[in-house]
């Protein structure tokens, strides 16, 4: 990968919101160009897309709690991702090593809504849950070294 491309992407990750032409002049090249350079690192799937960071407790959701999810029968299918794809509080679905199969980051408005939702994941995935609920983030989504 190009030095140049590397600069656009932190450039980006730092502002996803940035103009083309701001890009431009911080790297140095056309506007077209870096048009063109985007453009490619999304057809390669390096950058997959632009968001928006939200402030949870504005939004109503100032619960964060990690759950790990493991099947209460190990012989079940591997599915569980897909069987919590509806829950909406879900954030995050990671497989992992170690004694449990997924670690989930979910989000709510309340302890009583997490219990609901902890009830829901159970349910519709046939797992054991452990949680963790998260006091503070002293920092998060931080900028990969690029």
């Amino acid at each position: 990968m190009e030095e140049i491309d590397r600069q656009i992407m932190t450039l980006l990750a730092d502002d996803g919101r940035m103009s083309f032409t701001d890009l431009a002049k911080e790297t140095g090249l056309s506007v077209s160009a870096v048009h063109q350079r985007v453009r490619r690192l999304q057809k390669r799937g390096i950058v997959k897309g632009f968001t928006a960071q939200l402030d949870h407790e504005q939004i109503g959701l100032p619960m964060t709690a990690f759950v790990s999810i493991k099947p209460i029968d190990p012989a079940a299918p591997d599915d569980a991702p897909d069987r919590l794809a509806h829950l909406t509080a879900i954030e995050a679905c990671h497989s992992v090593a170690g004694e449990e199969s997924y670690i989930l980051k979910v989000r709510v408005a309340t302890p009583n809504e997490l219990e609901e939702l902890l009830q829901q994941i159970r349910k519709a995935a046939n797992v054991a849950t452990r949680t963790t609920v998260v006091l503070s983030t002293p920092w998060e989504g931080r900028r990969p070294p690029i």
